[in-house]
């Protein structure tokens, strides 16, 4: 009977420690690295190196400035989706309507940063009760919890003005 006890015992311990193995905290969330090695998404490979058909047709050399065979992957992913890259250089006719309207009360050329600054800020003060930066609890959801939109509520309202809608998974329970 002892014997049975104690490997109950066990298997209750054994469970208990994998049970506290878990987490909450979804590694997506934290993005910054926390080692000290080498960022591997940094690395990006030079394309192979290609002789002209014609040598004298070369354009003058740029000292400081790029060449064909240096990486610039945003380009890269555009052509291969079929796009045109010097397209991003100019708003196209079609969307000029649009910049227009999203320009009309000016252009913040340090949006990024400022946004970058103010959401930091907001994080730090819903950094959490004591307990919870004790323990590295993650409070990122509850913190913008108010600014998220309930997906479902508002596809009952577009549904209910007619707005024709896409099938939607069941909400959870």
């Amino acid at each position: 009977m002892q014997v049975r006890l104690g490997k109950s015992a066990m298997c209750a311990l054994a469970l208990l420690a994998l049970a506290a193995c878990g987490s909450d905290n979804p590694q997506l969330l934290n993005i910054t690295s926390t080692t000290e090695g080498p960022d591997e998404f940094a690395i990006v490979p030079n394309r192979p190196l290609e002789a002209p058909e014609d040598f004298n047709a070369l354009p003058p050399p740029t000292p400081g400035r790029g060449n064909r065979t240096d990486a610039n992957p945003n380009a890269d992913a555009i052509v291969a989706l079929g796009g045109r890259p010097e397209a991003l250089q100019s708003v196209p006719t079609r969307d000029a309507g649009i910049v227009t309207a999203a320009t009309r009360y000016g252009v913040s050329p340090d949006i990024r940063q400022t946004l970058a600054a103010e959401d930091l800020d907001f994080r730090r003060r819903k950094d959490g009760r004591l307990l919870e930066r004790l323990f590295n609890v993650n409070v990122y959801f509850r913190a913008y919890d108010p600014m998220s939109l309930d997906q479902y509520a508002e596809l009952e309202r577009f549904r209910r003005l007619g707005v024709r809608t896409p099938a939607a998974p069941p909400k959870p329970q």
